[in-house]
């Protein structure tokens, strides 16, 4: 990768994506963050608001704090920490409400295991960066202290400890419930690929940012390392498929129960599975899975980018493939493919990695309004029906490609 390459990458980081959500996502009047934001970036004020878009906040401005050492970014985070901590937060039975109203009183008030997992991710980050920026040791040890919780309560109540892995929900009180269904897109089954991937995902930042806080908690790290470990086989043995594509929905013995195809989640989960062997710094554990992971990146990139425009396509479901050009797909198959070119070497994935790049400031991008376009057609044109931002697309995905990149090559050193 060449400098103008990542000179890019920062100047879309620093120029778009962030200012766009520190201008546009902020209910300063209900204090939150909007449900919904169209593409004339004008807010839905009424609609309720997610755990998982306001820890995708947190995690956000956390995380770019954390990695260029300005805690000027803190100021959002600190808005969207003070945010779960005030209306996410179930103080009658812990953990975090799915969804709450603008004026905070709880809306969707299950324990979906896939949010629980993104407040723990958040919750760790922000409690790493204002140990490490602010030395605000009381601020920091009471963030990791709730992420901790969260993840005592998933181990608690979520853990299949006859199969392995997580199921998808339990009812406000932390007991069984059958509303088990992620979204409007999902199934309702037992178990699924996407709230197992981050679970894993969460526990990889918890396990890595626990001794920033806790150095003499090595009892609770071990503890979660262990998890993260039987997650990482578990993603390999049951959640991936013979055809190196990662099965969606299952029942509790992980019996496959829907034959769809996920490109994005297959190569986001190809570096999120070779990060979390990384953190745990597992040499066998490495080998294992070192070429699975990298089968996993061949078949995404084989099958699932246009070989013309370099974009990844959507899913293919019932023999047919839906081309559309979703904004995460594309920030997952940037780290996917930079991840497999540093464990290889190999240009392909190097060539993949630039012509994700290229096919996102050509084409994702908002030169207007900002951000990038929710969905886009094969040829260029936007979908003007899904919004620009609210509950399932903030910040994460399309800061957290850029800040990946940035951070493997240096280039902010």
């Amino acid at each position: 990768m060449n400098k103008d390459f990542y000179n890019s990458v920062k100047n879309e980081l620093f120029s778009n994506i962030l200012p766009y959500w520190d201008k546009f996502s902020r209910d300063l009047e209900n204090p939150g963050f909007y449900g919904e934001i169209d593409n004339d970036n004008i807010q839905n004020k009424e609609i309720d608001r997610s755990i998982v878009m306001t820890s995708r906040f947190l995690w956000t401005y956390s995380a770019v704090a954390r990695l260029t050492k300005n805690s000027n970014f803190l100021q959002m985070a600190d808005f969207a920490y003070d945010v779960i901590c005030k209306k996410y937060w179930d103080k009658n039975n812990h953990g975090v409400f799915w969804s709450v109203f603008p004026n905070g009183n709880p809306c969707v008030s299950k324990k979906q295991i896939y949010g629980e997992a993104f407040c723990c991710y958040g919750l760790s980050e922000y409690a790493a960066t204002t140990k490490e920026l602010r030395k605000d040791n009381e601020k920091s040890e009471n963030a990791m202290n709730l992420a901790v919780e969260i993840f005592d309560l998933i181990e608690k109540y979520a853990l299949d400890k006859k199969n392995g892995g997580y199921i998808e929900a339990l009812a406000e009180d932390w007991k069984p419930t059958n509303d088990l269904i992620l979204s409007d897109k999902d199934m309702n089954c037992p178990k699924s690929m996407n709230t197992n991937l981050h679970v894993m995902e969460a526990y990889t930042n918890l396990y890595r940012t626990l001794p920033v806080v806790f150095a003499d908690k090595s009892e609770l790290k071990s503890r979660v390392g262990n998890s993260l470990k039987n997650l990482v086989l578990i993603t390999v043995e049951k959640i991936l498929q013979k055809n190196a594509h990662l099965g969606l929905f299952f029942d509790m013995d992980w019996n496959l129960l829907e034959t769809e195809i996920s490109y994005g989640h297959d190569i986001e989960a190809s570096w999120l599975l070779w990060e979390a062997a990384e953190e745990l710094k597992d040499e066998s554990l490495k080998s294992q899975i070192r070429e699975t992971v990298l089968k996993i990146a061949q078949v995404a990139l084989e099958e699932g980018t246009d070989k013309e425009s370099g974009a990844m396509e959507n899913f293919l479901k019932d023999g047919v493939k839906d081309r559309t050009r979703v904004w995460w797909n594309q920030a997952e198959a940037l780290n996917g493919f930079y991840n497999a070119w540093e464990m290889t070497g190999d240009e392909k994935y190097k060539n993949a990695c630039l012509s994700q790049w290229d096919w996102i400031i050509n084409h994702q991008v908002d030169k207007i309004g900002g951000e990038w376009w929710a969905n886009i057609d094969v040829n260029g044109n936007p979908d003007l029906k899904e919004p620009k931002g609210g509950n399932w697309k903030t910040s994460y995905h399309s800061a957290r490609g850029c800040m990946e990149l940035l951070r493997r090559s240096n280039f902010l050193a």
